[in-house]
């Protein structure tokens, strides 16, 4: 499917990934409905470096995934939403699990049940995390692993992924869920270890992280994009579960010491007792099985990781002036 005139609704729009998403679409010609949440000072997220030529086709609506007016209203006349609104802080879901609930799991059953009376739709695509795997059983992680929440944040995005299942069986809904390991690149928040981590080799003279030894499988935000986009067009992809990952890991420590190393600092690693989470919540291994997306989508990483980080190195170290690197960011 071309994108070229297509109505597309963007949840989480002003965010890391949903900003690069967006990009992607105007590019290839959609117009985008952005959905944002308001706030009083009407900021719009990384929407706001939009160049002024990209956003003739771009409407920000600002409302509340919680608020199923607001879903309704934003969803009017789209052939394709791509929902990826969503409180994704796994620290935060320890602060305030209610708010995360209610954000993932009812603002997804919002989206379907807007989706489900909207005749215009093609394609509705749900985003899932690799946090619903918990600690790997087996590698690669494969769509059949079994489901296991170590955090309230993981246990909302399995229930948002079963309403989406629920809804695509009992009401034939055109749905995909793509499943997003560690995304990383411009724009990603202090929540993140790379960015964490980044900004800390360039500005202090140590790095504080939390436990260095759990493996993660990080996938530069360009190559994620690409999935969603293939599983926003692709008939094959409907009522499809899909990992979208590199099919590589690396230890936090060996990352860390990467991303030292392109900074061209020396600073040491330090474990940092304040950013250790409950041992039972912490995901000790994640690494992708990616076969079904290069069957389905036809999909495969194009940027290394070195690559990716050193890219994501360079647009730090031109915005430094948005992170606060003695914070600990939940």
């Amino acid at each position: 499917m071309s994108f070229a005139d297509k109505l597309v609704l963007v949840t989480g729009a002003g965010g890391f990934i949903g900003s690069h998403l967006t990009e992607r679409l105007l590019r290839e010609g959609a117009r985008v409905r952005a959905l944002v949440r308001y706030n009083s000072r009407g900021h719009e997220g990384f929407l706001a470096s939009l160049a002024p030529a990209e956003r003739t086709r771009l409407e920000i609506v600002n409302g509340d995934l919680r608020e199923l007016d607001s879903v309704q209203r934003a969803m009017d006349q789209v052939a394709v939403v791509l929902h990826l609104g969503a409180l994704v802080g796994i620290p935060y879901s320890y602060l305030h699990t209610q708010e995360v609930i209610d954000t993932n799991i009812i603002g997804t059953a919002n989206i379907l049940l807007a989706a489900r009376e909207q005749k215009s739709l093609t394609r509705v695509v749900l985003t899932s995390t690799s946090e619903v795997y918990g600690t790997a059983r087996y590698v690669p992680i494969d769509e059949a692993h079994p489901l296991q929440a170590q955090s309230p944040y993981a246990a909302s995005k399995i229930a948002a992924d079963a309403l989406g299942i629920s809804f695509q069986r009992s009401f034939e809904l055109p749905l995909t869920i793509v499943r997003p390991f560690n995304a990383f690149g411009p724009r990603q928040s202090m929540r993140a270890v790379i960015p964490t981590t980044i900004v800390q080799a360039l500005t202090r003279d140590q790095v504080m992280l939390g436990t260095l030894t759990p493996t993660r499988d990080f996938t530069f935000v360009s190559d994620t994009v690409e999935g969603f986009m293939r599983a926003a067009s692709l008939p094959s992809a409907i009522g499809q579960t899909i990992n979208v990952g590199s099919g590589h890991e690396i230890s936090i420590a060996d990352l860390a010491r990467l991303i030292v190393k392109l900074t061209g600092r020396d600073v040491p690693i330090v474990q940092d007792p304040k950013r250790l989470r409950p041992a039972a919540s912490e995901v000790e291994r994640l690494y992708a099985g990616n076969k079904l997306a290069r069957e389905v989508l036809g999909w495969q990483p194009r940027v290394s990781l070195e690559e990716g980080l050193q890219q994501t190195i360079d647009w730090i170290r031109g915005s430094l002036e948005l992170y606060r690197p003695d914070e600990y960011a939940v």
